[in-house]
């Protein structure tokens, strides 16, 4: 549908787990759907790549969101990533997640993600994308 119309897609994937997809984001088929919406993206447009200026030209830029005790997750986002897509996949991975909104309402429900991503999850996350393989990690929003 969107081949040859889009240069640079931006994906998110955040949860590989489907019991937590569908607590979290009420979708259990979010990790599947994410995967394939990822691989047609890759097929579509490959590696991102720059222009001498730094610009985006064309490719996928995929965002990890790594979330608190959800290592894991990344582990495997992270596999999936390199074995599947491209170990020249370039992935921003991020440690922004701040718990809002229903989190914040009933923190009990959401006791796994009541709280911010620690740095130590998140340097586990970046040390788990190198070891995979992965080379072309954005950091630059680490807070």
């Amino acid at each position: 549908l969107m081949d040859g119309i889009v240069d640079v897609y931006m994906p998110d994937f955040k949860f590989w787990d489907n019991e937590l997809s569908f607590l979290y984001m009420a979708a259990r088929d979010y990790p599947e759907v994410a995967r394939t919406a990822i691989k047609e993206m890759h097929d579509q447009v490959g590696d991102l790549k720059f222009d001498k200026d730094g610009i985006a030209l064309r490719g996928i830029l995929l965002r990890h969101l790594v979330m608190p005790n959800r290592v894991a997750d990344t582990k495997e986002i992270c596999r999936f990533i390199s074995q599947q897509i491209s170990k020249d996949t370039y992935i921003n991975i991020m440690d922004q997640y701040r718990p809002l909104g229903r989190v914040l309402k009933k923190p009990e429900k959401y006791k796994d993600i009541a709280r911010p991503t620690s740095t130590k999850e998140y340097l586990e996350a970046l040390d788990i994308a190198r070891k995979e393989g992965l080379y072309r990690i954005d950091t630059r929003w680490m807070h």
